[in-house]
């Protein structure tokens, strides 16, 4: 092939894969070269795109092997009626990019993933030998995360986590009434069913790892997983109540929301506009409430409007504790970390600080100026040494005293 049709192809493939969401790479095994052995390393810097949770600056070579499917899920551009342009790389060709760019610096990984051609199991198989080349045969260090296709061979998606990082299965959308209506060629039961298989694999290997040093490691970063918001009429509250027995059920790292986008010549079925991209921000904070800071998805889904959708207005901490007033306010100098991180303003990093701080001096209203960027936020639901909010919190008007206020943006600020 010419350089030309390679970087043809690479513009088409890469532009395909921007609507999946779930490429951050933490939590996995640290792997380096620096001892003049193998190529790449998983805590390298490098041009970033985007940052892990953990807070690591990450930069990956993202794009599909191809976008050629045989699936026609009404809200995907690749789909099989879909009017675009079709491109396919060899796994060979993926290798020497992927190699290619990182000597460069240019990246620290891979994000691979695949329309379906010919059948699943031939579109694993190509996944799988792109991650076995640059492993067995580059010693390649860095960062893999392959998303597998549930409807393959079972023993082919096992085999992705033999090479990968991090592997991954989209469940496409919240509700089974939802899958079935947009994406025909997809089963809620096989998707799950992939999605178990995988987690008990996790688990065993980890098991053994910890038992025998020399045992394989297996998909040292976990799984995660992927929901589209706003294709299918799922509440808030049923997103929410889906995530959660996710993680529940399959012991995922991460379940990811990606806002649906209206795409060319779509399907009748599907809404005419997108959802509001603040929507899947607060589903982002709902879910890091559940994962940090012990909320039960009963009581993120109490945050909810009548209608079962999180409020764009305010984000959803403040929604509850404003719902659950009796709750409050929390006296800083005696309350347990649990009640803390309930208050609206007041992060994981800033709880953890007050709780040394407060061993040593009681607390006041002037230490948590440093820890929180909003005290105008803290002051109805906190006691400090000098501070007691008397009626504050009973006003009738107090969302609309903390809810942020609308402003024209600025051009030339």
């Amino acid at each position: 092939m010419s350089r030309t049709s390679i970087m043809d192809r690479l513009e088409i493939l890469a532009d395909a894969a921007k609507y999946d969401a779930s490429c951050a790479s933490s939590g996995t095994t640290k792997r380096h070269s620096r001892d003049g052995r193998g190529i790449g390393s998983t805590e390298g810097m490098g041009i970033c795109h985007a940052y892990a949770p953990d807070g690591r600056c990450i930069s990956l070579l993202k794009l599909l092997l191809t976008n050629q499917c045989i699936f026609d899920c009404h809200y995907c551009i690749n789909r099989k009626s879909s009017n675009v342009r079709r491109a396919r790389f060899s796994p060979q060709e993926v290798v020497d990019l992927t190699l290619s760019f990182y000597r460069r610096n240019y990246i620290e990984g891979l994000f691979l993933s695949s329309g379906i051609v010919k059948s699943s199991t031939h579109t694993m198989e190509q996944l799988i030998e792109v991650a076995r080349i640059l492993r067995e045969e580059h010693d390649f260090r860095g960062y893999i995360h392959l998303k597998t296709i549930p409807e393959a061979d079972p023993e082919l998606v096992a085999q992705a986590g033999l090479w990968a990082d991090r592997v991954s299965i989209n469940v496409e959308l919240p509700t089974d009434a939802g899958l079935s209506r947009l994406a025909p060629d997809k089963n809620s039961k096989t998707i799950e069913g992939a999605m178990g298989r995988l987690s008990s694999a996790i688990t065993e290997a980890h098991d053994a790892r910890s038992r025998f040093r020399k045992a394989p490691i297996f998909a040292p970063a976990g799984q995660s997983t992927q929901m589209i918001i706003g294709a299918d009429g799922a509440s808030d509250a049923q997103i929410v109540g889906k995530a959660s027995t996710l993680y529940d059920r399959f012991s995922l790292k991460r379940v990811y929301y990606s806002a649906f986008s209206p795409i060319p010549e779509a399907s009748a079925v599907l809404p005419l506009k997108r959802p509001p991209l603040m929507r899947e921000h607060r589903l982002y904070q709902s879910d890091w409430l559940m994962r940090f800071y012990g909320f039960a998805p009963q009581e993120v889904q109490q945050a909810t409007e009548d209608d079962g959708m999180l409020p764009l207005d305010i984000d959803p901490k403040l929604a509850w504790a404003l719902k659950f007033r009796d709750r409050f306010p929390v006296d800083l100098n005696r309350a347990p970390r649990e009640a803390m991180l309930r208050v609206p303003g007041l992060g994981v990093k800033a709880v953890d600080a007050i709780l040394v701080a407060r061993r040593h001096r009681s607390i006041r209203l002037d230490d948590l100026a440093r820890l929180s960027a909003s005290v105008k936020k803290l002051r109805p639901f906190i006691v400090t040494d000098d501070w007691r909010p008397t009626l504050l919190l009973d006003r009738a008007d107090l969302r609309a005293r903390l809810a942020p206020q609308a402003r024209q943006m600025e051009l030339f600020a």
